[in-house]
């Protein structure tokens, strides 16, 4: 199976709604990670320091099929017309361990070794 990364950037506070989009469009879970902006509409100076917009990141693992599906329910859930104002873009992935064929954790290390019998 093929799958995407979908990295979405949003506004600190909106990766609930980023997931709960994403959910709906047919993916399992994301990571959240928590960023900084650093571009120079969203830097503030307050007492002469300057302050950055705090950022949220989601990354998604998705089946590549449902790439579309997710990153248009993100554009209509988070996008820049909205107040979490947000970004989403998808990278190919190359490799994947950890998740079995459906999509789901693979305790037993089953993916990694049928991924490693498919490159022989």
């Amino acid at each position: 199976m093929k799958y995407e990364c979908v990295l979405c950037i949003v506004n600190e506070g909106f990766s609930d709604t980023v997931m709960d989009a994403a959910k709906t469009a047919g993916a399992r879970g994301g990571t959240v990670l928590h960023a900084r902006g650093t571009g120079a509409r969203e830097a503030e100076t307050f007492f002469g320091i300057t302050v950055q917009e705090e950022k949220e990141i989601v990354m998604i693992l998705i089946p590549a099929e449902l790439k579309a599906e997710v990153l248009h329910a993100l554009y209509h859930a988070v996008g820049l017309h909205t107040p979490g104002q947000g970004i989403a873009f998808a990278l190919p992935v190359d490799d994947v361990v950890g998740i079995d064929s459906t999509g789901a954790a693979a305790a037993d290390g089953s993916a990694a070794q049928k991924s490693e019998k498919k490159k022989k």
